[in-house]
């Protein structure tokens, strides 16, 4: 029963390649909304995240606000590895509590979870495979561009934060090049899913 790590760059089209894995019938989950779970009142991270960037963070209601919390982490890089170190390894306990539960209430399928971060949070013993989808620079650019209304050149300042695609492959299993039309991508991670669920079993 395998479980896959699906990961990859901004605008590179991973949240596409999830969404048609999902449609072919894989359980499947996304870790950055196990994230933002983890940050709420009650959950493993909530005080301990308070605890370490003081109660300026916290909004009216009671939860974290993360506009309050960005400016702080994302302006020293000390900061947000303060802040990773606290919530890389328990997204990482969610994730595997998560899977586990799944696989109790018998589900034998392969499980895909989508996570940008993946090799950057250290995650990869959560996982079988991983996955990496990537495409040529210039489709990231013009994509980011119609998707979010970011210019070139910010969008050159996010890939270059990012762990390069170089960096990424060294830890994959297989890299689905999203360089094509939308069903090209769609023909390739079809077959992907069909030897997928032969390697499954």
């Amino acid at each position: 029963m395998l479980t896959i790590g699906l990961t990859g760059g901004i605008g590179s089209g991973k949240s596409t390649v999830a969404k048609m894995l999902a449609e072919l019938g894989a359980p499947s989950f996304d870790a950055d909304k196990v994230g933002h779970d983890i940050y709420s009142p009650g959950g493993p991270a909530y005080h301990d995240v308070i605890a370490a960037f003081g109660q300026g963070i916290v909004a009216p209601d009671g939860t974290i606000d993360r506009k309050r919390l960005g400016p702080i982490v994302f302006s020293d890089p000390a900061q947000l590895k303060r802040l990773e170190a606290i919530v890389h390894p328990k997204m990482f306990e969610r994730m595997r509590e998560m899977v586990a539960r799944m696989r109790a209430e018998g589900v034998t399928a392969p499980i895909v979870i989508e996570a940008a971060i993946l090799i950057e949070a250290h995650w990869q013993p959560l996982f079988d495979e991983i996955w990496l989808v990537m495409a040529p620079r210039e489709h990231v650019i013009r994509r980011i561009e119609m998707e979010r209304g970011l210019k070139p050149e910010q969008t050159e300042a996010r890939i270059k934060a990012q762990l390069s695609d170089e960096e990424r492959r060294r830890h994959c299993t297989l890299v689905i090049d999203n360089g094509g039309s939308i069903e090209q991508l769609r023909a390739k991670v079809t077959a992907l899913w069909k030897e997928l669920l032969i390697r499954n079993g």
